[in-house]
């Protein structure tokens, strides 16, 4: 079993401190000059709104570090990320690893742990591929961005055991449940040795039923460095009733190879991580 690494210490974004500094400033003001409350709750309030707004966006770093494109080491290379959440899934899934192999692609699925659970075997599987397994939180609670520090902490932590439990190897990403999250994540994060990953380009194929309409967007000005993120777990269903991902993603590896991307882990794109260069696609 791979041992927990130390936690990072934690550093707060410049939003975060600014946040932290107002609320003090503010309390100490209506105590010094209780008649001041209403101008200290309206900045408080201002604050508040913008802390939200910043969890609302997937792709912000306002809240923390969060990985949209890959190191630049790793774009000059000519590498990009696929990275598949919501899964394992029994019907897609072998389906997406098949396709993968036969491309000589790697990805990192980002595992839901009560999924995992359910499925072991599977996820032992796409480990065993080549492929990273990560922490998408241990019950994708659509609530996720609303949990306070304690509970949002057992969910990622319940992910990690549950994950490192089945594949031997620690996730070390976290992508959010539907990329949102609030200012308690990236202290957890840090706790737990763990990267925020987001994307560069999503397909919408939770949404989107047509698979020429997913490729064209994850295609769209495709380049080195980019991480594309694709469901195999919560997948659309194309007409003939089939998860979009699967006609989408031969396309975006075909398109890839033709452009000279080598598909890649996020680990493997860690300078610690990293022993020797992926093999060609």
């Amino acid at each position: 079993m791979t041992v927990a690494p130390p936690p990072r210490r934690w550093k707060p974004s410049s939003l975060v401190k600014g946040s932290l500094a107002l609320h003090a400033c503010a309390a100490a003001g209506m105590i010094v000059q209780p008649g001041l409350w209403p101008w200290a709750v309206a900045a408080i309030a201002a604050n508040q709104g913008v802390l939200t707004a910043a969890g609302m966006w997937p792709r912000s770093s306002l809240l923390g570090p969060n990985w949209t494109h890959l190191p630049e080491a790793a774009a000059s290379r000519g590498e990009i990320a696929i990275t598949i959440d919501d899964g394992p899934d029994p019907e897609v899934t072998p389906r997406v690893l098949e396709i993968l192999e036969q491309h000589g692609a790697q990805a990192s699925f980002f595992c839901i742990g009560a999924r995992a659970a359910r499925y072991p075997g599977l996820c032992r599987e796409i480990a065993a591929r080549g492929h990273a397994v990560e922490n998408h939180s241990q019950n994708h609670l659509h609530h996720f961005s609303l949990l306070g520090p304690r509970r949002m902490a057992r969910e990622l932590q319940a992910a990690q055991d549950t994950l490192a439990g089945i594949t031997g190897q620690l996730p070390r990403f976290f992508r959010a449940v539907a990329g949102l999250r609030n200012p308690f994540l990236d202290p957890v994060l840090s706790r737990l040795d763990l990267h925020l990953a987001s994307w560069t380009r999503r397909g919408f194929d939770t949404r989107d039923g047509d698979p020429d309409s997913v490729a064209a967007k994850l295609l769209h000005d495709l380049g080195g460095g980019d991480i594309l993120l694709l469901h195999d777990g919560n997948a659309a269903r194309s007409g003939a009733g089939e998860a979009v991902i699967l006609k989408a993603l031969p396309v975006l590896l075909w398109t890839a190879k033709a452009a000279g991307l080598r598909c890649v882990t996020l680990r493997s794109t860690l300078p610690l991580e990293r022993k020797t260069p992926p093999s060609s696609a």
